[in-house]
């Protein structure tokens, strides 16, 4: 799968950033090959457009923001949240622009920005536990990562590699993943089952437990077509909610953004414990996801890779996605 090469991939929410990157100035970003610039106007709420002034195709994320508007750096032309050119200096007589550049759909949900390209078929996730009493957030990632979105989701659902990629971390030596369920949606399918593992000292700090082992029991979410939700329940009763995008920029980046819920408070665990022992665990799977094909196959039949029975999840993956990428009434695919 070529993701800059599929159309209706545009018709999905994507999150590009916490909220707080956008302090300051403008930020360019592609998304699916797309160049994008994102600020926030004069009522603080994120906007993006195309990163490209039509005037002599300059960065606009190379400019300012002014009264709200994305100022071109070259030579001055402004451009509202919607792209529409509200300003051009040059002009003796101030009169109204019939032109501006191309304005996409952008949010604030979850403390982060979140863009689609075009109308989009679903609405971003649902995070019931959000904002709920006794729970908080904590922000943690976003990083650039030189492989393909779907790598990046079939790994947080495959429990055979913990052995291996994570024995620096939290993996059990036992290369045999537990059993586990999958019960298939619409817009993708939960994964339960229990896993044992090792609680170093890392992760005691960052879950509040000093046994040297421990159970995760979790409920691992996928929607379609590059989030998911990990509900991680420890016998402290201790929830763990990891929210994880991987956001397709193009054929050889994705970025990885990612934030935690939980329902245990700051003066229990620090933040700084939770990301420094999710780091550790995201770095294990970076270096080892960024040597993987960024074309990843979405036909079994294809064989051109093998696969596990533990692989399931990830196959359910690709079908859903082979499924999406097919062409609805009125509209045409590259798949």
């Amino acid at each position: 799968m070529r993701v800059t090469q599929e159309p209706l991939l545009r018709k999905f929410w994507y999150c590009v950033m916490p909220m707080s990157a956008l302090a300051d100035k403008p930020i360019g970003m592609k998304l699916l090959g797309e160049p994008i610039v994102l600020w926030k106007d004069a009522s603080g709420a994120p906007r993006a457009v195309k990163d490209r002034c039509l005037h002599r195709t300059a960065k606009l994320s190379l400019g300012t923001v002014e009264d709200g508007n994305i100022v071109c750096p070259y030579h001055g032309w402004a451009f509202d949240g919607g792209g529409a050119c509200v300003k051009v200096p040059q002009d003796v007589v101030e009169k109204p622009h019939p032109f501006g550049v191309a304005g996409y759909r952008c949010v604030e949900r979850y403390n982060h920005v979140w863009v689609a390209l075009e109308e989009p078929f679903h609405d971003i996730p649902v995070i019931p536990e959000f904002g709920a009493p006794g729970y908080r957030q904590v922000i943690e990632f976003c990083d650039d990562w030189n492989c393909a979105p779907l790598r990046i989701m079939e790994n947080a659902f495959d429990n055979a590699h913990f052995a291996f990629v994570h024995k620096g971390s939290f993996g059990d030596t036992d290369p045999i993943p537990p059993p586990f369920t999958l019960d298939e949606m619409e817009d993708g399918f939960v994964m339960r089952t229990e896993v044992p593992v090792r609680n170093p000292e890392g992760m005691r700090d960052a879950i509040g437990m000093t046994t040297e082992r421990t159970v995760r029991r979790t409920a691992n979410r996928f929607f379609v077509p590059f989030f998911r939700t990990g509900k991680i329940t420890y016998p402290n009763g201790l929830e763990n909610i990891l929210c994880t995008a991987a956001t397709p920029m193009d054929e050889a980046r994705t970025r990885f953004v990612q934030w935690v819920i939980r329902n245990d408070t700051e003066e229990q665990v620090p933040s700084e414990k939770v990301i420094a022992f999710d780091k550790r665990v995201s770095e294990e799977d970076k270096l080892i996801l960024e040597s993987t094909d960024e074309n990843v196959p979405l036909d079994a039949s294809e064989g051109r890779e093998l696969h596990m029975t533990c692989d399931r999840p990830g196959m359910m993956m690709r079908v859903k996605i082979r499924e999406l990428l097919r062409p609805r009434p009125g509209q045409s695919s590259a798949a």
